[in-house]
């Protein structure tokens, strides 16, 4: 008789948040910058060169990735997604 309980965890997400670009693309560590998650450039690199950070669901450590409209990045339990250019 199999007595395990069943049960579904849930966890809370919050919905991406959309960060304009001026141009067709930006660095990764410029939109970390620009997304105020990270303090700095400098923390931006070293976050991105020691594994914290993804692009599209794939793990990315590139500082000069190229990011277009549409591109997802998370980080730090936040998901941001590249929107297009401002006018």
């Amino acid at each position: 008789m199999n007595n395990k309980s069943k049960f579904t965890v849930k966890i809370k997400q919050s919905p991406p948040v959309e960060i304009k670009i001026r141009e067709g693309f930006i660095r990764l560590d410029a939109f970390l910058k620009l997304a105020n998650a990270v303090e700095s450039g400098g923390h931006a690199k070293i976050e991105i060169q020691d594994g914290r950070v993804r692009v599209n669901g794939e793990l990315c450590t590139q500082r000069g990735k190229k990011l277009k409209p549409g591109d997802a990045v998370r980080f730090s339990g936040e998901m941001y997604v590249v929107a297009g250019t401002t006018t």
